[in-house]
Formats: C-alpha cells, sequence, structure tokens
C-alpha cells in the first residue's frame, strides 16, 4: 500500500467535523447526537453486537485503564480489541488488535468501503466514523472481546450505542466543563451516561460528589456497583 493512499484516508475522514480540533466556544451538548452512529453501524450490519464490550469512561487514567484491560485479555488468551483515542504518533494505534495497530492497508479498505454507506447519512463527525470502523474492524477480524475508551463524556459519546458487559468508570473531576458541565455532579451524570440497565459497574474511588452521582444512576439502572 503505497503512503499516498493512507494520507488520502486520513484526509478523507478529517474532511468532516472533528470536535477534537475544534475551539471549546464552538462545541455545544447538541451538537452530539448517537443516532447518527446508530444509523451508520445499522447499515454495516450492527457490527458491535458481535462481540462483548468493556466500556470506560471518565476524566483521568481512562486510556491507561483501556490499554490494561487489553493487555491482560490478550494475556488470558483472549483476541483483544482495543479502541482508544487520541493516538500518539500514528492514526492507526487508535484501533488495535491484541497490541497490534490496524495496518495501513486494512485501515485504507475499510474507509473506502465505508465511504457509500457515509455518503447517505448527513451530518456525520469524523469522531462518528472513526468508532464505526473500529467496531466494523473488530467483527471482520472475529475479536472475542473489545475494550472501548469513551472519548468525550460518556453519554453523547458515539461509543455509547455499546451496551457492554461492564461498565469502568475513571476518576472524575472537572473537564471539558464547556460541554460537560461546570459542576462535579454535572460531569458525573455525564460519565455515567454510560451505565446500562443491569450491567455491572466498577469505578475507582471518586470526591463524595461524583460518587453520590453515580451511586443513584446505578440504583436507577439496577446495576451492580463495585467501588475499587
Amino acid at each position: 500500500m503505497k503512503q499516498h493512499a493512507y494520507q488520502d484516508a486520513l484526509d478523507y475522514l478529517y474532511q468532516f467535523i472533528d470536535y477534537s480540533r475544534t475551539h471549546q466556544q464552538n462545541i455545544a451538548p447538541e451538537n452530539f447526537d448517537l443516532n447518527r452512529t446508530r444509523v451508520l453501524v445499522e447499515a454495516l450490519g450492527n457490527p458491535h453486537q458481535s462481540y462483548p464490550s468493556i466500556h470506560i469512561a471518565g476524566t483521568k487514567g481512562k486510556g491507561s485503564v483501556a490499554v490494561f484491560c487489553a493487555a491482560a485479555l490478550q494475556a488470558g488468551g483472549y483476541k483483544a480489541g482495543l479502541y482508544t483515542s487520541p493516538h500518539l504518533k500514528d492514526f492507526t494505534e487508535r484501533i488495535q488488535i491484541n497490541t497490534e495497530p490496524i495496518s495501513q492497508d486494512a485501515f485504507v479498505t475499510l474507509v473506502e468501503e465505508i465511504k457509500p454507506f457515509v455518503a447517505e447519512i448527513p451530518d456525520l463527525t469524523s469522531y462518528e466514523i472513526q468508532t464505526a470502523l473500529a467496531f466494523w474492524h473488530f467483527s471482520r477480524q472475529e475479536v472475542d472481546i473489545a475494550v472501548v475508551e469513551v472519548g468525550l463524556g460518556g453519554r453523547l459519546d458515539s461509543t455509547n450505542i455499546i451496551t457492554p458487559l461492564v461498565s469502568v468508570i475513571t476518576s472524575i473531576s472537572l473537564d471539558h466543563t464547556f460541554v460537560l458541565g461546570d459542576t462535579i455532579p454535572e460531569i458525573a451524570a455525564e460519565k455515567g451516561g454510560i451505565i446500562k440497565p443491569g450491567v455491572p459497574v466498577v469505578s475507582a474511588p471518586q470526591v463524595a460528589e461524583a460518587l453520590q452521582t453515580l451511586q443513584e444512576i446505578v440504583r436507577e439502572q439496577q446495576s451492580p456497583f463495585t467501588l475499587v
């Protein structure tokens, strides 16, 4: 695969709205809509439903926890997918299986194949397409399980279309206040938005306000709660 084909694939993704590169004053909660991602993955055959997942949100440490979880699963003999953001050196780091980033060839192929589906859905963002690509790749490679890190917040993050085996909440503090709210309870509510009915929740130690909010959510969702 020639380098220009890979760069063309990246350029294609980055032509869509990318809130990670947008000034915070131009971002509002109403910009986020899970329905766009749902429509896209449905067109792909709902690949995220073909394997179990672990979903990780939080302010600090969620990327590290995701990597640790994926490594532990791999060590246990599982074929483990890992979806994180942002990347350190190369975009392919965001989509990994057993610690190996997706190859540039496979990435280019996925991007080419998803283009007709993307063309039918207005207002998709770069991150929404990236998320669909990751889920599609994991399904096509028949992973045993995927570890999925939330990109921003939780409740309205594109990854929140999944119903995981377990939801993980790392330490919560003031974070992206222009979108998530400017108080700890507001931010905890957004992070806790990944909690699904009956799905077990594991949380890192939290400040009192964040813990209270999470406990209220798990009671409402009737989800087992473990504080570690």
